[in-house]
């Protein structure tokens, strides 16, 4: 198996699961947003593996009853931070059971580059430690009564990009991936084990995955006849999707801005590509 040291960027539950030995969600009342008479409800999934506690969050519609389509959300190489809950927040508007995944555990947050590089790193160097963390959590999310895992997708940002097109390239049960200006290679594409349909949204102006990273990602997903679809933004730097990239680059003098169009571009695509892949 080819496994996938990371290149440029280095150097950057109202329902409620009973307790049970992989998973226990915490309500949290206090994070409803009944706007447009959509009430998302939000809480803490813990789950552990290996001795690594665990805290995801997750976000789903209380009023709609039964199973729903269930959307797992890598973040940033950041860690848990606001945005990604934000995301799942408005997955969750969507109708589907929205699951920020907690890759570093103990719902750790990077405070500078460096961190989030020595965070980041042992995923990248060990794509099956990504895998089981994450297995760990689709266990947990499998209890809860809401969670229709059968109809089951992943998306991810920068490093929960390359985080999901690695998942669904070591065979992960999954309908559907999209990765938001995310690193592309890593595992190699294996027809035998690559079911999920795949969407790429990758910003034209993004200085760490270069072009010739975007040429050899197409020629790999060519050569199995993968089901993928590649969507580039004119204009987009890494990181176009978070509203608060602009400042973090200028913080850290890293080439990352906001990019609204796109953004929304990418939001709008990402949605009609679940819908076919999860309805």
């Amino acid at each position: 198996m080819q496994f996938f040291k990371h290149p440029v960027f280095l150097g950057f539950a109202v329902l409620l699961a009973s307790a049970c030995n992989e998973g226990t969600v915490k309500s949290d009342e206090s994070n409803k947003d009944r706007k447009d008479t959509i009430t998302v409800q939000t809480a803490v999934l813990d789950y552990e593996l290996d001795s690594v506690k665990m805290h995801g969050f997750s976000a789903f519609n209380a009023p709609d009853s039964g199973a729903r389509p269930v959307v797992i959300v890598v973040p940033e190489w950041w860690g848990l931070t606001e945005y990604p809950k934000m995301r799942a927040t408005e997955l969750a508007k969507l109708g589907y059971l929205a699951v920020v995944a907690d890759f570093y555990g103990n719902a750790a947050v990077a405070a500078n580059p460096d961190e989030a590089k020595k965070f980041a790193t042992p995923f990248y160097e060990n794509p099956l430690l990504a895998k089981a963390r994450f297995d760990a959590l689709v266990a947990a999310v499998a209890k809860l009564p809401m969670a229709d895992t059968s109809r089951m997708a992943a998306i991810g940002y920068c490093f929960g990009g390359a985080q999901v097109l690695n998942l669904a390239r070591l065979g992960e049960p999954l309908k559907a991936v999209v990765s938001f200006h995310g690193d592309l290679l890593g595992v190699a594409p294996d027809k035998a084990k690559l079911k999920a349909a795949v969407l790429v949204c990758h910003g034209a102006s993004d200085s760490f995955v270069g072009q010739n990273q975007v040429d050899l990602f197409k020629k790999q997903m060519d050569s199995i006849a993968a089901n993928y679809v590649f969507k580039t933004y004119a204009g987009a730097t890494h990181s176009f999707t978070n509203p608060e990239a602009t400042a973090i680059g200028k913080k850290f003098n890293m080439p990352v801005e906001y990019n609204a169009a796109a953004d929304t571009a990418s939001w709008n695509d990402m949605k009609s590509f679940l819908k076919t892949a999860l309805h």
